[in-house]
């Protein structure tokens, strides 16, 4: 117990600045103290002593803010950043290395008990401020969901999904890139596939227009009397272009 303690610690030093040292983490965070508490009451629910692996994480609920119910299963290193609001269902599983932020919500949409009706996260998932991961399917491993993101299915490994519904707006094969932290899941420069279709738009009607007023050009130096285009309904490209970004 004591080493899985020492590292959880360590996991949250390394990736939240303003954590000082392991005193101030153990005291201080509502996270950490989250996933001790229901260390206890996920043992309990083991043994079959239900009722009271539901009031430990009742109690760890009324401390900290943050719900996990005692069947959910929770890796190791796993880094609930300030935690409030937080809501880990039963069957779902959280794997090594994930950071969780405020306001998120492992939820389930089947109402069949006994059945997997929970998200599965792997290892060094990203879960963003306020994300909603909504089913039981699996958010592969190093993928990254945006802040106020609500997930209602699979999302790939090394992904990073925004919006709701969530899209997926980049894929990392780099594995060394995508296992890097990134905090609420936001990733610099990520490319929206809406975003590259609408420029990809923009730009080819720009090459039309630039291709008709050379053949006409090419009509009117051949003799040939071509009605003249006027200027306001040429595509302003730049324009539109920014529009998008």
């Amino acid at each position: 117990m004591f080493p899985k303690l020492r590292q959880d610690i360590k996991s949250i030093i390394d990736r939240d600045p303003a954590a000082r040292n392991a005193w101030e983490v153990i005291t201080c965070y509502p996270g950490f103290q989250a996933i001790m508490m229901h260390g206890w009451a996920h043992a309990c629910w083991k043994a079959d002593l239900k009722w009271i692996g539901r009031f430990i994480s009742y109690l760890a609920r009324i401390i900290t803010g943050i719900e996990i119910h005692p069947g959910a299963t929770i890796g190791r290193r796993v880094f609930i950043d300030h935690g409030f609001g937080v809501v880990i269902g039963e069957t779902a599983i959280v794997g090594d290395d994930c950071t969780i932020y405020q306001g998120v919500t492992l939820g389930g949409t089947s109402l069949h008990s006994g059945t997997k009706r929970h998200p599965t996260l792997e290892r060094g998932v990203i879960i963003g401020a306020g994300a909603k991961v909504l089913g039981a399917f699996t958010v592969g491993e190093y993928a990254k969901v945006g802040s106020n993101a609500v997930v209602i299915k699979p999302v790939p490994a090394g992904a990073t999904a925004v919006g709701n519904p969530a899209h997926i707006v980049r894929k990392d094969d780099n594995a060394r890139s995508a296992q890097m932290f990134s905090a609420y899941g936001v990733t610099p420069n990520g490319d929206d596939p809406m975003s590259k279709a609408l420029h990809g738009l923009i730009n080819h009607a720009a090459r039309q227009d630039e291709q008709m007023e050379r053949m006409m050009a090419t009509m009117k130096a051949a003799g040939i009397n071509c009605p003249h285009m006027p200027e306001c309904d040429k595509l302003d490209s730049a324009e539109l272009n920014k529009l998008v970004e």
